[in-house]
Parts: structure tokens; C-alpha cells; sequence
């Protein structure tokens, strides 16, 4: 009896064996359908952002204003030979003595009727020549002197017998006055000596 058995259950795991099979071939390979996405951990903690270190702004330091160029754009006794003068001790008067500080450096003469000629010469470090001229404003009449080349901006005034003019070039201001006799005098001397206080900048 057990030898007719063993046949039998052989067939059946056979047969089961083939039908589990069948049925595998039958389902498309689709790895979608035996797998989900994967769905992510929320509950794990996230790291927060790393902040990285932002390096402070350079600041570039200007060089200190060298005294050395302002003196160089004073006019010298050989520059204002023609008019006559000698060594003084006298400074700049009225607006021009109101002009924003710097470095400055002056020199003066008188005339032999008593009359004075001064140049001043100021190097800023901090603003322009242009936004000092151009925010000076001076009593009495402002007036119209040939332009100079290669001065940014220049001004006059005349008042009275006394004339003062202002130059400017990159960070150095010329200023001039002039009181003579007469008003013409005056005028006529700060013209004559325009050229050679804009060539000394």
C-alpha cells in the first residue's frame, strides 16, 4: 500500500509546484506593483541651516594729504615778478578765509602803494576741490575770467578795489585775492595772474 502512496503525493506536489508557477508567468514583471515609494521620516529632527561667517566690508584708507603738493602750487616770487611786489606777511581776508579746513599752505606780497597780493593753496583729503569752489559764495560781484585748461572749476568775485578767485584741480583749491587801488587794478591783476595759478596746479 505505502509503495502505491509515494506516486501519488509526488504527482500532487508536482502539480502544485506547476500551478504556482503558472500563475507567477500570468502577473506582468512590473516592480510598481510589488513595491510602494518609499515615504519619508518626518519625525527624525532636521538639522538647521548652517549660517557661514560673512567677512566685515574692507575700508580702503586714503592716503594723508602731502603737504609737499600744496606748497608746490604756490605761486613764487619769480611767478608774480611783473607786478611789482615784495614779501609780505599779509593772509587772505573775506570768504576766502571761511573756506573748509585742510592742509594749507599761503605766501604773500605787498605792492609799493601799499596794496596786497595773496595766494593760498589748500589740498583736502576727504572731498574735491570742485564741491569746495562750488559751495563758496563770496560778497560782492561775481565776474567772468578767461577759462583755464585743465581746471575743473573756477570763480571770481569783485568787491570794491578787492577781487578774489578761486581754482580747483582734483583735491586742491588755489585761491587768490587781490587788493589793489581800484577796482580795475584789481581785476586786471587777478587776470594776468589766473594763468600761472592754474599752471602751478
Amino acid at each position: 500500500m505505502r509503495r502505491r502512496q509515494v506516486p501519488a503525493v509526488a504527482v500532487l506536489v508536482g502539480l502544485g509546484a506547476l500551478a504556482g508557477l503558472a500563475g507567477c508567468g500570468n502577473r506582468p514583471n512590473n516592480l510598481e506593483t510589488y513595491y510602494d515609494d518609499p515615504v519619508p521620516d518626518t519625525s527624525a529632527p532636521v538639522a538647521p541651516p548652517v549660517s557661514r561667517p560673512v567677512d566685515p566690508p574692507v575700508v580702503s584708507s586714503s592716503p594723508a594729504p602731502d603737504p609737499r603738493r600744496a606748497e608746490a602750487a604756490l605761486l613764487s616770487d619769480s611767478d608774480v615778478a611783473e607786478e611789482g611786489v615784495a614779501p609780505g606777511s599779509g593772509r587772505v581776508s573775506g570768504c576766502l578765509s571761511g573756506l573748509a579746513a585742510g592742509e594749507r599752505k599761503s605766501v604773500s606780497w605787498v605792492y609799493p602803494s601799499g596794496s596786497a597780493l595773496t595766494h593760498e593753496v589748500t589740498m583736502y583729503a576727504d572731498r574735491s576741490g570742485e564741491d569746495v569752489v562750488a559751495g563758496t559764495h563770496c560778497a560782492g560781484t561775481e565776474v567772468e575770467l578767461p577759462p583755464q585748461p585743465g581746471i575743473t572749476v573756477q570763480r571770481a568775485w569783485c568787491e570794491g578795489s578787492t577781487c578774489a578767485v578761486l581754482v580747483a584741480k582734483g583735491n586742491l583749491v588755489s585761491a587768490l585775492s587781490v587788493a589793489a587801488s581800484t577796482p580795475a587794478r584789481a581785476q586786471d591783476a587777478a587776470k594776468r595772474l589766473l594763468p600761472k595759478v592754474a599752471g602751478k596746479l
